[in-house]
């Protein structure tokens, strides 16, 4: 079921979001309704991520991040 929301802008927000909205072939209302979806992506929905950073998930989760360790590995990698 579609509402009415009434929202009071800056007219250059407006002139803006509606400049935003025709580049992406979207309607000013699907562009804030693709934002406020948006809002909640942290509290457990999927995200929508790019593959090198879907690619880093979960790489510190068997143990966590040393600092020390880190810096001898850097100090090893520049010699």
């Amino acid at each position: 079921m579609h509402s009415k929301l009434t929202l009071r802008l800056d007219s250059q927000l407006i002139r803006r979001a509606k400049a935003y909205a025709k580049r992406s072939g979207k309607s000013v209302s699907s562009v804030v309704a693709d934002y406020f979806a948006a809002l909640d992506v942290g509290e457990g929905e999927d995200q929508k991520l790019g593959p090198k950073v879907r690619s880093l998930l979960g790489v510190l989760h068997e143990r966590p991040a040393d600092e020390g360790e880190y810096c001898r590995y850097l100090e090893k990698k520049h010699r």
